[in-house]
């Protein structure tokens, strides 16, 4: 009997989330998507659907609507770069375990996965890193049937996507000289999608992701491959 995989995406209209919605829409691994965002994505497809919704900090208006999906990728975040500490936790350590939180009680034996980053560690200097290492941390507390942490590097966007920062335009060829000097900071965007995509291969886990890791689990299983 196959298993239906239906899959929550946020942050669709940031260029991580993008990308693996993208990916998920190409995969025939991935029966049903679901993205909440703010605004539109603008993207159409007979198994996305998109709900518009302001607050991340009260789902009770969706609750009927986020139940029996067996995957969350949750690739939601903001960059810690002129932003207050205090706004930086309550945006991501208390708005990601607030969803996820939201998303154990309402779905049994879901498979979550969170974009960290690289250099995350709760014995980092920096505040970001501590931040990221406890959301980490307790997510993998939670009653989900498994919780990927993924800290990918540098990211080589999808090409032709529509929110891709544009700094990538200049930096971009620095790809490849980074992925043969130092693999495991360096990963594709299709890579990372693929990787999550290949989670629901797994059962019962709770892993931290870095970079090689990412790589060699995309290749996994190419039955989920487009």
């Amino acid at each position: 009997m196959t298993t239906e995989n239906s899959v929550i995406i946020t942050g669709t209209t940031g260029m991580v989330g993008e990308g693996v919605l993208i990916q998920c829409l190409k995969s025939s691994a991935i029966d049903r998507i679901l993205v909440i965002n703010r605004k539109p994505c603008g993207y159409n497809h007979p198994k996305l659907k998109e709900i518009i919704h302001q607050d991340f900090f009260d789902f009770s208006p969706l609750q009927e609507e986020l139940k029996g999906y067996n995957a969350c990728f949750f690739c939601l975040g903001i960059t810690s770069v002129g932003v207050d500490q205090d706004k930086y936790y309550k945006m991501t350590y208390e708005l990601t375990l607030h969803v996820a939180r939201t998303l154990s009680r309402l779905n049994d034996d879901m498979t979550f996965c969170y974009i960290s980053g690289g250099g995350t560690g709760e014995k980092s200097r920096l505040k970001w890193a501590q931040v990221k290492a406890k959301t980490e941390k307790d997510l993998t507390k939670l009653p989900f049937l498994q919780v990927f942490n993924f800290r990918p590097g540098f990211i080589k966007p999808v090409k032709g996507a529509k929110y891709t920062h544009k700094f990538y335009n200049y930096i971009g060829w620095l790809f490849p000289l980074g992925r043969a000097l130092y693999s495991k900071g360096f990963c594709t965007m299709e890579e990372l999608a693929n990787a999550m995509i290949n989670t629901l291969n797994h059962h019962d886990e709770r892993r931290i992701l870095e970079g090689n890791d990412i790589i060699a689990m995309a290749k996994e299983n190419n039955s989920t491959a487009p």
